[in-house]
């Protein structure tokens, strides 16, 4: 098992769980993209002889390259919406706290206002981008 930390979610990969990653990475176009030949001989020798990963090193090494792989499959609007929207909803919000609206706190923690605002950071020309 493999446990992986990644932003809050925390979750364990055994040998199926490297199979689906894999799937839907070759399905998305991403598993010779991102990754090196080695990168995925790793993957695929671990899945064929490993029964139980119980290496440190391994683990580690598999750990770098599921993140890699992880981070590669990240949709760009996921993406804006961790780096960006959620700083910008926080700002909005303690602007509108400042100005006496009251129930502005719970825009930080909405996803749905956090989307808004990546997707309208995504759509904004640059030069209107600081």
């Amino acid at each position: 098992m493999i446990e992986h930390t990644l932003a809050h979610t925390s979750f364990s990969l055994g040998n199926n769980d490297l199979a689906k990653i894999r799937t839907k990475a070759i399905r998305r176009g991403i598993w010779f993209r991102a990754l090196t030949k080695a990168e995925r001989a790793q993957i695929e020798l671990t899945m064929r002889i490993v029964k139980k990963i119980r290496s440190l090193f391994l683990t580690r090494v598999l750990d770098a390259i599921v993140r890699k792989l992880l981070d590669a499959m990240e949709s760009r609007v996921a993406r804006v919406m961790r780096e960006i929207g959620r700083g910008l909803a926080e700002n909005l919000s303690r602007i509108a706290q400042s100005w006496g609206n009251k129930s502005a706190h719970h825009w930080k923690e909405d996803p749905s206002f956090v989307k808004y605002l990546a997707v309208t950071y995504i759509n904004t020309p640059a030069m209107f981008k600081a």
